[in-house]
């Protein structure tokens, strides 16, 4: 019985110290103590093994009080919004010098800067909306096959995960119309995450990001439109290139094009190697009419692109899963 007693004050005391106490209970000792069993006589098997069960259920007892002291310890309540101060020892934050941001938010935010710098708003898009600014809106019939389950994801209630962010563009229109009395145009990029129903490869996400743009004055034109978007890329991939454009379908744009841009040579292109980049065209005057603007006196033009395809080109990315992957071998190219 002795060593019992001797047994439960060492492993107690281990248990104590430790911090990982359950290993304790795989103690040699204890086992040791098992083994004994086997030499007592029958009649004192029973007392003895009693003994060791009553040790047990202490040391079970000891090591949840210490599992619950250890997490104690480690859990704390941390204010979010403080200050990194790298000589508070309370605060278990790492310093911003610590992470990078994700490719994709650099690459959006130079996107962003670059249009703000050409006198565009910038304004995010919604991630939850509903089917009028989705569609209806944007001069989409009721038959069109965007507005179906299999192309476009709902909730139970009704609401569109957007699967463009020409999802503000009514609400860009209407908000800043006033803008063509005083300021003689409306110019705004939207941009954000959307969503939609895909089958996943290379050049196929489901979820991914958009920037958007719309530009309405009393004499915009194509060649405005054109020329704003060849100086996008133009600054973007820092080189001068060819663009070119062919006709295209879109509810809220007529006419409708693709834009193009030649491959540059840098990226390893060569001449006649052509790139979709974007849709594009002069926006419908149902749209125009949706936010209460005089189409025959004022007109505009929109486009929307992916954000992914501008940087898979930029870096010579080959599959656009990496991005949404949480690789860090990935993450690490840049740095």
């Amino acid at each position: 019985m002795q060593d019992i007693n001797d047994i439960h004050d060492k492993l107690i005391a281990q248990i104590v110290a430790s911090d990982s106490p359950r290993e304790i209970l795989k103690s040699s000792d204890l086992k040791q103590l098992y083994n004994v069993i086997l030499t007592l006589p029958v009649n004192e098997r029973g007392v003895y093994g009693k003994k060791i069960n009553d040790l047990k259920q202490k040391l079970e007892t000891a090591v949840v009080a210490r599992e619950t002291e250890l997490e104690d310890l480690t859990v704390q309540a941390i204010d979010v919004t403080a200050p990194w101060d790298i000589n508070t020892s309370e605060l278990s934050l790492l310093p911003t010098e610590q992470g990078t941001q994700h490719p994709l938010t650099t690459e959006l935010e130079n996107v962003i800067d670059i249009f703000t710098r050409m006198g565009f708003e910038a304004i995010e898009s919604r991630q939850i909306d509903d089917d009028d600014h989705m569609f209806t809106t944007l001069n989409f019939p009721e038959n069109h096959p965007a507005r179906d389950n299999f192309d476009t994801f709902r909730t139970e209630e009704g609401f569109v995960s957007p699967a463009h962010t020409s999802t503000m563009q009514n609400r860009i229109l209407k908000k800043n119309k006033s803008k063509l009395e005083t300021d003689g145009q409306i110019a705004a990029i939207s941009y954000g995450r959307v969503f939609r129903n895909e089958d996943i490869d290379a050049t196929h996400e489901h979820t991914f990001y958009q920037y958007e743009g719309v530009f309405v004055s009393n004499d915009a034109t194509l060649g405005q439109m054109l020329g704003t978007l060849r100086s996008f890329f133009e600054i973007y991939y820092g080189q001068k290139l060819e663009t070119k454009t062919q006709p295209a379908y879109f509810p809220f744009v007529e006419p409708g094009l693709e834009f193009a841009i030649e491959k540059p040579a840098t990226l390893g292109g060569e001449p006649g190697d052509w790139l979709e980049m974007l849709g594009c065209g002069m926006i419908h005057p149902n749209v125009l009419v949706a936010a209460g603007i005089d189409p025959t006196k004022y007109r505009g033009f929109a486009w929307g692109g992916g954000v992914e395809r501008l940087v898979m080109l930029k870096y010579n990315i080959e599959d656009i899963r990496h991005f949404e992957s949480g690789k860090l071998q990935f993450l690490r190219k840049f740095l």
